[in-house]
């Protein structure tokens, strides 16, 4: 079998951007909510798709606001979009989706400890993380862990994660922390980017394995002397930056790999909140 993760944050905004504006009965905007239903509906209609979860970052913020001033809030998010959440989190529960909200943790989070969890059975064959960020790439093994962009309809396996970073996946949080992340406000070291970063930490693979002295590098980088001198100055930063980008593994998860397995709508929660969208159609579609 397979257990499908699905990043449910990136799918709520992928369809708040992607899908028709809608209102309810009251008014109230509604529409990336009921273009991520019909999205995991078409999901869930693939025989290969029979055990998900779904997580979502419930407060945006987390533990690591707490590490860092500068680390991602929902400041300047849509508030349409971020009034949605709640209900897209029930309204996936109500489809009979298996649903993590995440408060002290981030989403990323869940779906990693969800690897680390479902990824050892034995009768699971492959995980795959529905999910285009990069920071889930860390989480990538072989071809047994893999991400898939549902919307670009491209999985990455580990060779994939090396081809496209130029780093394997367990140097994603270093390559991270040195060139940046600014959907999470990492700033990174100055005049590190992503080709002098692979680079280097294709050979060094961790940034504290990365001497000060350039003249000892083994590989050969524009600018090497610049970036040393950069990176000697910013260790503790690099070294803050990297924990922020790690994702955690200890998320407690209470369900068994049995209870990711999809057994159809609750009927009763789904045509109630059908209703209280304007969405009876997609009730009918579902329940049949």
């Amino acid at each position: 079998m397979q257990v499908h993760l699905v990043d449910g944050t990136y799918e709520l905004f992928r369809a708040h951007f992607g899908a028709p504006e809608a209102t309810d009965p009251d008014g109230r905007e509604v529409g990336a909510t009921r273009g991520l239903m019909r999205s995991m509906w078409a999901m869930l209609k693939d025989p290969i798709v029979t055990h998900v979860a779904c997580a979502f970052d419930t407060v945006v913020e987390s533990f690591r606001n707490e590490m860092f001033d500068g680390y991602k809030t929902g400041e300047g998010m849509d508030p349409e979009l971020f009034e949605q959440f709640e209900l897209a989190e029930r309204a996936l529960r109500a489809m009979g989706l298996t649903v993590w909200s995440m408060i002290e943790f981030e989403a990323d989070d869940a779906l990693m400890s969800g690897v680390v969890k479902y990824g050892g059975e034995k009768s699971v064959e492959r995980v795959v993380i529905c999910s285009p960020d990069k920071d889930l790439t860390q989480a990538v093994r072989g071809d047994r862990v893999v991400c898939f962009d549902r919307r670009k309809r491209e999985i990455l396996d580990e060779a994939g994660v090396e081809r496209k970073f130029g780093v394997r996946p367990d140097s994603i949080p270093d390559w991270l922390a040195l060139v940046g992340d600014s959907a999470d406000g990492i700033p990174g070291i100055p005049r590190w980017g992503a080709k002098s970063s692979s680079t280097v930490l294709a050979s060094y693979q961790h940034i504290e394995e990365i001497p000060d002295d350039s003249e000892t590098w083994n590989v050969q980088v524009r600018g090497a002397k610049a970036l040393a001198e950069n990176l000697a100055g910013a260790r503790d930063d690099a070294s803050l930056y990297r924990r922020l980008a790690t994702l955690r593994t200890d998320v407690p998860l209470e369900e068994t790999l049995d209870d990711l397995l999809w057994q159809g709508a609750d009927a009763d929660a789904l045509r109630e909140l059908c209703a209280e969208i304007g969405f009876e159609k997609f009730a009918d579609q579902v329940l049949g």
